[in-house]
């Protein structure tokens, strides 16, 4: 027994509807990922008093990280670090590295600071103690490589160079001021003859 067309224009009707509603909803969802702000709102994981500690191919500790508070949003490879505190023991002496804030890139690869930047390595062989103070700083811990674009001040007893930016290898083992860059010297206190 078949069923007379007019019976069939709704159940046609309903059929159409329903595409294009799936039609519709395809087109108009956004495959664009969520934007930092969105991924950035509720943390998956808030640590207090975190030291994490790196160790060298030989078992040695490489470098720590010490921070009062890490805070790691999902979906983000950021991790936040309020009063991050570098150090790495070095067989020239100990570099500290602090900061107001920071941020872990990269699974701990690459750390930005910011606010109030300070680093001290100790001195060699008797000499005063070389410090830098950024308003940032970027450092590949692994690597220990350091770079800022900001204005860097560097002190060793009474000498002070100024730059507009500075690139370091081997935690200032090397380093490079990049910009405008004026040193100032004590005058030596050696005699001529």
């Amino acid at each position: 027994m078949a069923l007379p067309i007019d019976r069939l224009y709704p159940i046609i009707a309903l059929a159409i509807l329903a595409g294009v509603t799936l039609w519709l909803e395809r087109v108009t969802q956004s495959d664009a990922p969520r934007s930092a702000g969105e991924v950035r709102q509720h943390p998956d994981f808030i640590g207090e008093g975190v030291r994490v500690i790196s160790f060298d191919e030989d078992g040695r500790q490489h470098y720590e990280l010490i921070a009062d508070r890490v805070t790691h949003y999902p979906g983000s490879d950021l991790t936040d670090l309020d009063m991050p505190r570098l150090r790495y023991d070095t067989q020239e002496g100990e570099v500290r590295v602090s900061a107001v804030r920071g941020q872990s890139r990269a699974a701990g690869e690459e750390i930005h600071l910011s606010g109030d930047v300070h680093v001290v390595r100790d001195g060699l062989a008797g000499e005063p103690d070389l410090t830098l103070a950024s308003p940032t700083l970027t450092v590949w811990p692994d690597d220990e490589r350091a770079e800022t674009s900001d204005p860097v001040v560097l002190t060793r007893g009474e000498s002070v160079a100024r730059g507009n930016g500075m690139k370091a290898d081997s935690l200032f083992g090397k380093l490079e001021l990049i910009g405008d860059a004026r040193v100032v010297m004590p005058p030596s206190s050696r005699t001529t003859p």
